[in-house]
């Protein structure tokens, strides 16, 4: 039973909940006072996280078990955010990486990776929107990645995956952010998480001074979500590099539509 104190901040439902970013987010937003409502596919880990932070955070946590790779699962948990009022938070986090090139890759594997990074992303954001907007308020954060910047520097179909959760947050801020709602999009560097070895990587052939403590990352994340940040870069020194990367990108907007093709195309 959830606790009915005033002053709650809510229930936070955390996808990829089970470890690394997912169970860090799970306890600092526990000791912020957030009940909880853990996503994974590995129960036991749920289920030996919750333990723990009922204990040490006198918070309530329900484990919600779900492949989000699956429609029925996703599907179930979609159901539970257009439903439950308590939910003030949404954390998109679930996601995989794979390591290779396209052209001799499982595509398989790369389907459910989209199926997983892209699709229930944009799903689970859709079906908490409305409850977010007829509050006039609530907070999406979507898990992007570095990568979503440069695409040179992994494989492509994940970098493109991450660019997408970046632009649907960015959109999401002009869709949502006039209700009150807050949106904020977190593009963590290489944090040490057992993604690699799921991806097939090898995180010991990174440079140390390139891998961040998850820790670290997470609580820099909720840092720039207390400073409003749209867009949260936990290792960028200086936030004005990224607005200026902002800026131009803006700036070519006029010049991107027009009713002739540039002078250089012509003959």
């Amino acid at each position: 039973m959830r606790n009915a104190t005033s002053n709650k901040p809510g229930t936070a439902l955390i996808t990829g909940a089970s470890t690394g970013i997912g169970a860090t987010y799970a306890n600092r937003l526990a000791q912020r006072g957030y009940d909880l409502i853990l996503v994974a596919r590995d129960v036991a880990r749920l289920e030996q996280l919750a333990a723990t932070l009922r204990a040490s955070q006198q918070v309530a946590v329900e484990v919600l078990p779900a492949d989000l790779t699956s429609k029925l699962d996703l599907l179930k948990v979609e159901q539970r955010l257009r439903t439950d009022q308590a939910i003030s938070m949404l954390i998109n986090n679930a996601g995989m990486a794979i390591t290779g090139e396209l052209a001799d890759g499982d595509i398989e594997r790369y389907d459910t990776m989209v199926q997983l990074n892209v699709t229930a992303v944009m799903r689970l954001a859709a079906a908490i929107a409305p409850n977010f907007i007829a509050r006039k308020g609530g907070t999406l954060i979507n898990i992007a990645s570095v990568l979503a910047l440069a695409p040179e520097m992994f494989n492509g179909v994940y970098s493109g995956t991450k660019a997408f959760v970046l632009n649907l947050t960015q959109s999401l801020q002009n869709e949502l952010g006039k209700h009150g709602v807050r949106v904020q999009a977190v593009l963590p560097g290489a944090t040490r998480t057992e993604i690699w070895e799921r991806s097939g990587g090898d995180i010991a052939h990174l440079p140390p001074e390139m891998l961040m403590e998850v820790g670290d990352m997470v609580d820099a994340a909720l840092t720039g979500l207390d400073l409003g940040e749209p867009v949260t870069i936990p290792s960028l020194p200086e936030i004005a590099a990224w607005n200026n990367l902002n800026q131009v990108r803006q700036a070519l907007a006029p010049q991107l539509s027009l009713s002739r093709a540039a002078a250089r195309y012509q003959a």
